[in-house]
């Protein structure tokens, strides 16, 4: 069996041999198999698709790019209103007196609401497929909407976030388990550029828009538009979204039982001919088995009809009763996560800019209203746009030419494509980051003009868009059959470092100020950053000694 294959004793999750023309040469049964293996050009797809035409590695294009956008709109609109609550600030302040603390206390429940809600949410998937979380949680959203459109109090106030933050989750993990249903391994960098990009999107036009909408049609709309959207959002996924849950083990586990009967023959031969017979013997039995391989793996099965691959339910064929005792054991299963240190870093690099994104909003909401700025409620939520045009260049960066940087330095290396490629992308918006957080915070103490500032923000959207699709990249290139549990625990960290930083935001900049207080985020970005370098130089060693936890966790949760 081929370096890919879990079941093979040489595997080492986020190693994979790419590229056939330089990948590992093997005798017997395993040359057989190489010849078997299913191509895009010269890269080797992983994981191998099944000859099923429900398999989702085989939808069309057209099929793909749907489901795609549906993932992306629901990943930009919830990214959306979870950050335009702080268009709503003003007007809420001077009709009902609410104080600006107790709406960060708001902010402050909707980053534990995602993460929590990420975590309880993420073993619904495997058991009763993809589709019934996103419809959960844009119906909860809708709520917090509601709930939000009719805020009077400092308890609306506080309380329609943990709905708004509920809605959310459904994009920290779920999407990028969907994305990896329909797409390969080579292609995830890519992919992941337009999930950070709508992600972005979300986070910098969602206060822009909410802005405009506030000064026109004043804060309760805010929310108005949001129950509008959420309706089309929850009826796009009911009749154009598919379920993509697909039993890949199903195709997958005749030909790993013919592997163990092909290891486990032998001894009846003479002793003289023992090796020479095993040999012929072995690659006998794969031939034969491929060829009803192919014929069995999936390439008669009858195309599911609309209805069914609409289905907002769909059970893994392993679900006892409900399901319910089984949703407890995965769900305490996923806390082993935090075991990983791939997890935590990840998790941290990607916290970190919530964390930046918490200090730079409050400055320009605390500052730029006053004098000497005096901007409008327009003017400041244009601000978000050099954020916005930093993020978009980033994620190119980092998910367009990581992709391609990935498969060059698999190339050198002989076919065989590490995890830790990705990384090297971490260095150049370890640096320019810092450098925009120092020079937006001095621009604004010093009242120099826009052109320092503004140009600081779009380096820290740069490092916005880089960091995250390389911290979510990697992650998904280690461990690439723990997805959603991997994301669920990035999100978990993610978003309680965003709480932690948005409770300590105001009093530190009070405390401080801008420039000390944004020189010292600027070290933390450094530092966080620049320690991609360890994790390259020990990032496969740490994969290596971190394989009989992932094995074990992906044979526990399949035999669930």
């Amino acid at each position: 069996m081929e370096i890919n294959d879990r079941n093979n004793a040489d595997f080492i999750p986020g190693t994979f041999n790419i590229y056939t023309q330089s990948g590992l040469k093997h005798e017997g049964a395993d040359s057989v198999a190489d010849n078997r293996l299913k191509m895009d050009g010269d890269i080797i797809l992983v994981p191998q698709p099944s000859d099923s035409p429900n398999d989702p590695l085989n939808y069309s294009t057209k099929r793909k790019l749907l489901n795609f956008f549906i993932l992306a709109f629901i990943t930009g609109f919830t990214a959306a209103t979870s950050n335009d609550a702080g268009a709503t600030q003003d007007d809420l302040n001077e009709e009902y007196g609410i104080t600006y603390d107790s709406m960060n206390t708001g902010a402050g429940v909707l980053f534990i609401a995602i993460g929590t809600n990420t975590l309880l949410t993420a073993p619904a998937s495997a058991l009763y497929g993809r589709k019934v979380s996103y419809f959960f949680c844009i119906f909860v959203g809708m709520m917090g909407a509601v709930w939000l459109s009719r805020s009077k109090d400092t308890a609306d106030t506080i309380w329609n976030q943990l709905f708004v933050g509920a809605s959310e989750s459904c994009a920290e993990a779920h999407v990028q388990q969907s994305l990896s249903d329909l797409y390969f391994q080579h292609q995830l960098g890519s992919v992941l550029t337009v999930y950070i990009l709508a992600t972005s999107v979300g986070t910098y036009l969602g206060p822009l828009i909410a802005g405009f909408i506030t000064q026109y049609c004043g804060f309760r709309w805010v929310g108005y538009v949001a129950i509008i959207i959420s309706f089309f959002v929850l009826l796009a996924i009911l009749f154009l979204m598919d379920n993509t849950y697909f039993d890949r083990n199903k195709y997958n586990k005749k030909l790993l039982d013919e592997h163990r009967k092909v290891d486990n023959m032998d001894t009846k031969n003479d002793k003289e001919h023992e090796a020479d017979s095993r040999d012929q013997g072995q690659i006998n039995v794969v031939e034969t088995y491929q060829e009803s391989f192919v014929s069995e793996n999936g390439a008669k099965e009858t195309k599911n009809s609309y209805w069914y691959d609409k289905k907002l339910v769909r059970r893994a064929p392993n679900v006892i009763g409900t399901g319910f005792k089984q949703y407890m054991k995965l769900l305490f299963m996923m806390f082993r996560v935090f075991l990983f240190p791939g997890v935590i870093f990840s998790g941290f690099i990607w916290g970190l800019q919530d964390a930046l994104l918490t200090f730079y909003l409050t400055v320009e909401d605390d500052q730029y209203y006053d004098p000497p700025y005096s901007y409008s409620d327009t003017g400041v939520a244009l601000m978000n746009i050099p954020c916005l045009i930093g993020a978009i260049i980033g994620c190119f960066f980092a998910g367009v030419l990581s992709d391609k940087f990935s498969l060059w330095m698999a190339r050198r290396n002989n076919g065989i494509q590490e995890a830790e490629s990705r990384l090297y992308f971490l260095f150049v918006p370890g640096v320019l980051s810092p450098v925009g957080l120092i020079l937006f915070a001095v621009g604004t103490d010093q009242h120099w003009p826009w052109f320092p500032t503004y140009f600081g923000l779009v380096l820290i959207g740069f490092g916005f868009g880089a960091a995250g699709d390389v911290a979510l990249g990697y992650l998904m290139d280690a461990y690439p059959d723990m997805v959603i549990e991997m994301m669920c625990g990035v999100s978990v960290i993610n978003n309680y470092i965003g709480m932690i930083f948005t409770f300590a935001c105001s009093p530190w900049l009070d405390a401080m100020g801008n420039t000390h207080t944004f020189i010292i985020l600027a070290v933390i970005e450094f530092v966080a950053s620049m320690f991609a370098a360890v994790m390259i130089y020990y990032g496969k060693t740490i994969r290596i000694k971190t394989t009989r936890w992932y094995l074990d966790y992906c044979r526990l949760r399949d035999g669930i």
